[in-house]
């Protein structure tokens, strides 16, 4: 007994049906078809009441009628088979899509109702009077909903000019409109060759149609990748999709890069370092070719940064006390001394003194991880993350606590704040820092600013507590000032004002006698009645 593989023609027609995602197949599948007929126009014409939709172009016609309604048996010349693989499936999402179908090609037409044709009912081919150049199909019953932008986005990238409505379609990543190179894999358009601003947002599209996009990405800000048809497969029946997907995907990719390395290193070869820095360097970090900076002598902007402002904790990644150098820094400069360059960790609660340092010295702060390991500037940039610091209060010293929402501290007044890291030592004198636990306030500091150095002001959801962070500020300032005060009077009234005293009713028309004594005996309180001369002391 033998047994073979058999195909039920009723079932494959039946199911053949469930094998499309998308009713904008039988859309795409005429747009080539025509394109491959050598079409140099194509008019779509779609009227939504009457769900009527009509594809006509100026290409070579159908010469067998027959071929374009047998599934899986192209009708197309064997070399553009061979070219493009046409299978010969797609004009069947027509009849599953359309309640009756049309085609005119030259003097010859065929006019059906689709789900006769299915059921393999004969279908007659007739003269027309005249002879149409080219094709026109006319499908009736095609629900399109969104129909203008989706064949809008279809024809992005398509190589044949099509008007739709009476209205030519914008194709901006067609072949005839992107400036491209040839590569390996097909014809390859780099966003930003000319001027670097570049992105890593791909657009791939297998004849004429996208088959992949970055997601999110914008048409009018997209590298372009046409691919050629004979090393591709686009997945049946939709053919939105390569075949084997995961692997041509890192394989267009690797192609896109080597293109950029090769633009990237003629650009070197073409400008001087200041020049190709300040125009390519977003596209080298952007694309991973940092060894192409390994043999300069100056370093990008980007990568250097001073400390322009009073270091504070803030949100991740908004460093706003750190400022890009406004010029590249030079080789010459960091190995003569003129510039010192550190690696040093975001501002948190354990290395403001480190930053206060590196700020103090004018050290410049260098993310070498954006360098090649092999770059030279690597053996120049020292770590302080590592680097044991000293912090100590010189002068006449006060002490007070502050107990703040966010921050609880003791607050050290002195002459001069020390902090001492190796050789390099320091003195602070006009701004606080907080340290291990501490707010050291030098003689000339009275801002409050250094809460912000005890903490980001950020709850567990991530929302940033400004006027918290305001508010602590200002009671640090205070406290400041009242530990200052020499002056008792002044003192006590900035103290009793900040008690709001108008709140208590049983404190007006008063009179008190206060005296603040030692730590044994801190506050002594005597009452004098102003009725019947009562007398309380506390």
């Amino acid at each position: 007994m033998h047994i073979r593989v058999n195909i039920h023609e009723a079932g494959a027609l039946r199911n053949q049906r469930y094998a499309f995602t998308d009713r904008f197949t039988l859309v795409s599948e005429l747009l080539q078809n025509a394109r491959r007929a050598g079409a140099r126009r194509i008019e779509v014409r779609y009227d939504e009441p009457t769900q009527s939709l009509q594809v006509s172009d100026d290409g070579g016609g159908i010469q067998d009628f027959q071929a374009l309604l047998s599934l899986h048996a192209s009708g197309w010349s064997p070399a553009l088979r061979e070219a493009e693989q046409a299978f010969g499936v797609g004009f069947s999402q027509c009849l599953y899509s359309a309640r009756r179908c049309r085609v005119t090609s030259g003097a010859q037409q065929v006019d059906f109702d689709c789900a006769a044709a299915l059921a393999q009912q004969p279908i007659e081919v007739t003269n027309t009077d005249a002879s149409l150049p080219g094709t026109c199909v006319h499908l009736q019953g095609v629900p399109l909903p969104d129909w203008q932008a989706r064949i809008e986005r279809l024809c992005v990238g398509f190589p044949v000019p099509v008007w739709l409505n009476g209205q030519e379609l914008p194709r901006p990543l067609g072949l005839d409109a992107l400036d491209t190179q040839a590569s390996a894999i097909g014809q390859v358009f780099l966003l930003g060759r000319h001027d670097g601003w570049s992105n890593t947002d791909l657009m791939v599209f297998l004849q004429g149609l996208c088959v992949w996009r970055s997601p999110y990405s914008v048409v009018t800000q997209v590298n372009v990748v046409h691919l050629d048809s004979r090393q591709f497969l686009a997945r049946l029946p939709d053919r939105d999709k390569l075949v084997d997907e995961d692997v041509q995907l890192a394989r267009i990719q690797a192609t896109v890069q080597h293109a950029w390395h090769q633009v990237l290193l003629g650009r070197l070869q073409q400008l001087d370092e200041l020049h190709f820095l300040e125009r390519y360097y977003r596209s080298v970090q952007r694309w991973q070719q940092n060894a192409l900076l390994n043999g300069l002598t100056l370093l990008p902007r980007e990568v250097c940064q001073r400390i322009e402002h009073y270091p504070e904790q803030t949100e991740a990644g908004w460093e706003r006390y750190l400022q890009p150098c406004t010029a590249p820094v030079s080789r010459q400069a960091i190995e003569d001394g003129t510039v010192q360059l550190i690696a040093l960790s975001p501002l948190d609660g354990s290395n403001a003194a480190r930053w206060m340092l590196a700020r103090a010295c004018g050290a410049v702060r260098c993310d070498r991880t954006a360098l090649h390991a092999d770059h030279w500037v690597q053996r120049h940039v020292q770590s302080l993350d590592d680097l044991p610091v000293e912090v100590t209060a010189r002068g006449a010293l006060r002490q007070a606590a502050f107990h703040g929402r966010w921050v609880d501290a003791m607050v050290v007044l002195c002459e001069v704040v020390r902090i001492t890291m190796g050789q390099t030592c320091i003195d602070l004198v006009d701004e606080g820092l907080f340290h291990d636990g501490v707010v050291y306030i030098p003689a000339n500091a009275w801002s409050g600013k250094a809460v912000r150095q005890a903490s980001r002001f950020i709850d567990g959801y991530q929302h940033v507590h400004d006027a918290d962070a305001q508010a602590e500020e200002e009671a640090l300032a205070q406290l400041i000032q009242h530990v200052r005060c020499r002056d008792p009077l002044p003192t006590l009234r900035s103290l009793l004002g900040d008690l709001h005293l108008e709140r208590y009713p049983a404190l007006q028309e008063q009179t008190f006698i206060l005296q603040v004594g030692d730590q044994d005996h801190a506050l002594v309180v005597e009452c004098l009645a102003t009725a019947g001369g009562a007398h309380a002391q506390s």
